[in-house]
């Protein structure tokens, strides 16, 4: 009896110990190790920026990892990212694997922070002038929808004054954005380049324009005004300008806010380089820039000096002139003045001219510079001719007047007009008065000789006198059905 009591209770300690033992089967699997990479692991950092408000942003880190699963907490990138755009390889060859990514924006503010805690209990502190120290309360925020809602004790209170205290910063705060990878490294140490588009990175170009005495040659300075407001800053980059109208599908609503801009000085003792990319045209800074968020940074883009330019005084008609009877139709019409040049080798220009302002400036008596108009242009390849338009002339002006205006058909019409044109300067005036017409036209009899610009339009061009009048009478039939 003795023995088989004894050999049962072996029996029974043995199956207590095994159940007390871990199953291995059952065991938690070893949490993968959590780590951080910042701007401080930045080997280089590449950005190309887009004339359309967004921009691609490289950047190569050397990571320290751990062999097999890991995450990455990626931070010191634009809170204006696209997450959808990331792409990240190894550069030395080593195996890199990305399982998952998350892009963690919810940036930590009190107003957030307030949110997060609603539900829980703070503490508040309200200093007590009598007694010269602060005096602390337990209060469980109730809301934050349009201020805070507390609960003190038994009462609902709000605008209750007092500093809150938290004890604990949530998890799903943070301080900045950051993208979280968790990764299969196959092995410890790791280069890597990461890359996204990201929004509110976006450039223009400006451009001083002089002009001599005669308004016949000109100085030009091609200005690249930069301005990130994207969240991040980017040292000593690589820079690199697209300009061109690139396809985006969409452009999405930004993630941060614009702040103001602090503008930093102009460096000029550096060009761009050009050259064609695709069908754009591709700029690259010649030396490392510092990039800063909220930054406006301008650069010398171009100079050119001593091209041929040609001022022009150009009077308008309109096309629904020929339609009906109208007698008196303008007087003291504006004539407008623009300046053309072409933006070729043999001009002393020829780099392709980014969309921009063109401002310009001539010198007057005193020799001072003075302001005398701007206009926008678009993109301008080598070889295309530029016109600006500058204004309109005070000293030029016209009188356009329909003498006849007889019915022929349906749709056919026979008008005669008069155009004076009055020059009121000390010097002769050439003026170019384009007709255009829209229709099917056929000048009878001119005074002048007319040339034809296009299928819809005609053109008369005269010298006037200095301070004289030159007449411009033709009659012309119109078709437009």
């Amino acid at each position: 009896m003795i023995r088989k009591l004894t050999a049962g209770l072996v029996v029974a300690l043995f199956y207590v110990a095994a159940a007390s033992m871990p199953n291995p089967r059952s065991a938690p699997a070893q949490e993968a190790p959590r780590l951080q990479s910042t701007a401080g692991d930045r080997e280089a950092v590449m950005i190309t920026v887009y004339n359309q408000n967004f921009g691609l942003v490289r950047e190569i880190r050397d990571l320290s990892l751990a062999r097999g699963p890991v995450s990455l907490e990626f931070g010191d990138v634009a809170s204006s990212i696209q997450p959808e755009t990331v792409h990240l390889r190894a550069l030395d060859g080593g195996r890199l694997t990305v399982l998952e990514q998350n892009y963690q924006y919810d940036l930590l503010s009190p107003q957030k922070l307030l949110e997060k805690y609603v539900g829980r209990t703070v503490k508040v502190y309200r200093w007590n002038e009598v007694l010269g120290r602060d005096e602390m309360v337990e209060a469980e925020v109730l809301s934050v929808n349009q201020g805070t809602i507390l609960k003190i004790g038994d009462e609902i209170t709000f605008n209750y004054p007092g500093r809150l205290a938290f004890p604990e910063l949530p998890d799903n705060l943070i301080a900045r954005p950051t993208l979280l990878w968790k990764l299969d490294s196959g092995s410890s140490r790791q280069r890597v380049e990461a890359s996204y588009l990201t929004q509110n990175l976006n450039w223009k170009a400006d451009y001083v324009m002089v002009v001599d005495e005669n308004d016949r040659r000109g100085d030009i300075t091609g200005w690249v005004t930069l301005t990130n407001q994207s969240g991040a800053s980017y040292e000593n980059a690589q820079l690199k300008l697209v300009a061109g109208d690139v396809q985006r599908v969409s452009a999405p609503a930004a993630y941060g806010r614009a702040q103001k801009l602090a503008v930093s000085e102009a460096a000029m003792d550096e060009a761009f380089a050009e050259e064609a990319f695709f069908e754009y045209h591709l700029y690259t800074l010649n030396r490392p820039a510092s990039v800063m968020n909220n930054e406006q940074k301008q650069v010398t883009l171009l100079e050119a000096s001593d091209f041929g330019i040609r001022k022009r005084l150009i009077f308008y008609g309109a096309a629904y002139y020929f339609r009906g009877s109208y007698g008196q139709v303008e007087s003291n019409q504006k004539v407008g003045v623009y300046l053309d040049f072409e933006n070729s080798e043999k001009n002393g220009l020829g780099m392709p001219l980014p969309a921009g302002i063109v401002r310009v400036y001539k010198s007057d008596a005193s020799g001072a510079q003075q302001f005398i108009g701007e206009d926008r242009i678009d993109h301008t390849p080598r070889d295309e001719k530029v016109r600006i338009k500058m204004g309109e002339a005070f000293d030029v002006v016209g009188d356009r007047r329909q003498m006849d205006f007889d019915i022929i058909a349906d749709c056919v019409t026979e008008s005669e007009w008069e155009i004076k044109l009055r020059n009121h300067k000390d010097e002769e005036a050439e003026v170019e008065v384009y007709e255009p017409i829209g229709a099917d036209w056929e000048i009878l009899s001119s005074s002048h000789q007319p040339t034809k610009v296009d299928a819809h339009t005609f053109k008369f061009t005269v010298k006037i006198p200095p301070r004289g009048e030159e007449t411009i009478t033709y009659r012309v039939r119109v078709r437009w059905c």
